[in-house]
């Protein structure tokens, strides 16, 4: 603001100028408004000794000395002016009082320019003073707005206009004020080189809003057409506001992602994008794009963009939510159960958005659960029934993964009624059907003859296993008079259980449907064809080695249970000894239990006790026929 002093510093210096010395004072510079006038204040001095009669002065422009025929704009002596000045310039002052002001009017842009003054005190008492004054010609007020404008912050604009023509005073008004505040009006002032200026100030706060706005000042003259507009933007200082962001984004997995974020601010902020204080891409701009290529969900979360600037900051966030396909379940649990216990086990996953679990066993739905990334599966007091191979699903819109798993429940064997023994012509093969788990050890047992054979025994006893079920088989080659008793003992570290496996006898079911008659039929005809069975066997025998041969069926025993009472005693113990070197895993001679004699033995057969096969046979045919 510009103040008015009481005693301008260029009075001063003229009062304290009566030293007697050649000197003149002046504004350095003055403006005036186009078309109006502009008086240029001045005083001189010189030495007092000289006493002039009459003082006379002259004007120059743009040059101090005469020698270079500068243009005369007032000369007191003859009057005569150059002809930019003809009717323009006058002397307001009074040379005698050493006062030179000057007063130029109609005042136009070729006029703006230097103004010297030179004194002329007759003879050659004549000084050109190198002091001067520049006149400005303008048209256009002077708007002073503060160098820093920051909204909230209460400011003062001013306009500024010339008022040294006397003959013409200037009126001042705002242009588009509206909305910011009522103007003030502190009349003419008087700056420090004696010139006059009006002034007019506004006060407003601002806000964010007012920043660009045109505000304009307004200098007419009353009783002229002369009007004088000059209009300043104001650069309003705000912190910043983010003004543009998305919105929550929903992308899949693999797709192109941009978020924008844009603010308002002044001066422009520093933007930056930020995901859990890692900075990811900053810029000073008015927005910012942040590029995602092909998102996976360790993008997927929060991101935030800061803006900010000298007056203060802003942050917005928005959530990427990255949809996905469920990824492969886990599970978490028990898998391997003792009958009777309580299992439980935990499927999880992870997706986007949740997944619909789903536990099944054999295409039998066992728990489900929607939109949930955990299913927990509960089985109370678990059987064997319960084990065996479980799916785990999870899906949602954008796929399907799934996992199996294995639940082994552990009991005690259970003989099941399969299990049995069938004769089939000079065979009898016994079936020992077992579930249980962990694998059982299996042993059939012989009573009648005290000899127990377990699956060790391979070369005897044949064993597969499906699933949790093992089938072991037990072959006895020859005939008897009456079906053998056989135990199947299963046994692991839960228990054992033992069962006497049933009969089916094949041969006990052919008498009974051919009767007596067809008994003697049937008996001479097996006669037959026992002698024939019996010469091919002991021929091949010669032939054959006597290592045991493995073929497809399952290896079988010839019990020692088949035997033939009163059989010679050399035939018995050979045949003992054979069977025992079997059932002990020795690698002897495979054990050959026919039931006929060789044609040495049958040599010998005159004893008193014993008889040919083919008289067994009779009396064993003759009893059935009774």
């Amino acid at each position: 603001m510009i103040f008015l002093t009481a005693l301008p510093l260029f009075w001063i210096m003229i009062s304290a100028s009566r030293g007697g010395h050649w000197g003149a004072w002046m504004p350095s510079s003055i403006s005036a408004f186009e078309g109006t006038c502009v008086s240029i204040p001045c005083r001189f001095d010189f030495p007092d000794e000289l006493r002039p009669a009459v003082v006379h002065g002259v004007w120059y422009f743009n040059s101090p000395y005469p020698k270079n025929y500068p243009p005369v704009v007032f000369k007191s002596r003859t009057q005569v002016v150059h002809e930019s000045f003809q009717g323009r310039s006058r002397l307001l002052g009074d040379l005698g009082l050493r006062n030179c002001t000057l007063l130029l009017s109609s005042l136009s842009p070729e006029l703006g320019g230097k103004y010297y003054f030179r004194g002329d005190l007759g003879g050659y008492n004549q000084y050109t003073f190198s002091e001067h004054s520049v006149l400005d010609i303008i048209n256009t007020p002077n708007i002073v707005v503060p160098s820093e404008v920051v909204a909230g912050t209460e400011v003062e604009v001013s306009c500024m206009v010339p008022d040294n023509c006397p003959e013409l005073r200037p009126e001042l008004s705002w242009l588009g004020h509206e909305g910011l505040g009522e103007p003030a009006v502190l009349g003419r002032l008087r700056e420090d080189e004696g010139t006059w200026v009006q002034v007019s100030l506004l006060h407003f706060v601002p806000t964010r809003e007012a920043n660009g706005h045109r505000l304009g000042c307004q200098a007419s003259f009353p009783n002229t057409t002369l009007q004088f507009e000059s209009y300043a933007s104001l650069d309003v200082k705000y912190p910043p506001v983010i003004v543009e962001m998305n919105s929550s984004v929903e992308a899949i997995e693999g797709s192109h992602v941009s978020l924008l974020c844009g603010a308002d601010s002044n001066p422009p902020p520093l933007l930056t994008w930020m995901r859990d204080g890692t900075v990811l891409r900053e810029a000073v701009a008015e927005s910012l794009l942040l590029e995602l290529e092909e998102v996976t969900p360790a993008e997927d979360g929060v991101y935030a963009c800061l803006a900010e600037n000298a007056y203060g900051q802003d942050n917005r966030t928005v959530e990427l939510s990255v949809m996905y396909a469920p990824w492969k379940p886990t599970v978490n649990g028990t898998v391997v159960a003792v009958e009777g216990e309580t299992v439980s086990i935990l499927c999880s996953t992870q997706s986007n958005p949740d997944p619909i679990l789903t536990i099944f066993k054999e295409k039998q739905i066992l728990a489900t659960v929607i939109y949930e990334s955990e299913l927990q599966l509960e089985l109370p007091a678990v059987s064997p029934e319960d084990d065996g191979e479980y799916w785990c699903v999870a899906e949602n819109q954008y796929g399907q993964r799934a996992t199996a798993f294995n639940l082994s429940v552990e009991f005690a064997p259970v003989l099941l009624l399969e299990s049995h023994c069938a004769a089939a012509r000079d065979t009898v093969q016994c079936l020992c059907v077992v579930k249980s788990n962990p694998e059982p050890s299996v042993a059939f047992e012989l009573p009648s003859r005290n000899v127990t054979v377990n699956e060790s025994e391979r070369e005897f006893v044949y064993s597969e296993r499906s699933g949790l079920v093992l089938t072991s088989i037990l072959t006895l080659r020859g005939q008897a008079q009456a079906p053998p008793r056989v135990i199947c003992t299963a046994r692991n570290l839960y228990g054992a259980k033992s069962l006497e496996l049933p009969f089916q006898g094949a041969h006990r079911l052919m008498w009974a449907k051919i009767g007596p008659v067809g008994a003697v039929v049937t008996f001479a005809i097996l006669i037959a064809i026992v002698c024939y069975i019996t010469q091919t066997r002991r021929k091949k025998n010669v032939t054959e080695s006597p290592s045991f041969s493995a073929g497809d069926n399952p290896p079988v025993l010839f019990s020692s249970d088949f035997r033939i009472s009163g059989a010679p005693e050399k035939y018995e113990s050979e045949r003992r000894l054979g069977s025992e070197r079997r059932l002990l895993g020795l690698r002897g001679e495979p054990p050959e239990l026919d039931l006929s004699y060789s044609h040495s033995d049958l040599g010998k057969r005159p004893t008193k006790d014993s008889y040919t096969l083919t008289e067994e046979l009779a009396e064993y045919a003759e009893i059935r026929v009774k």
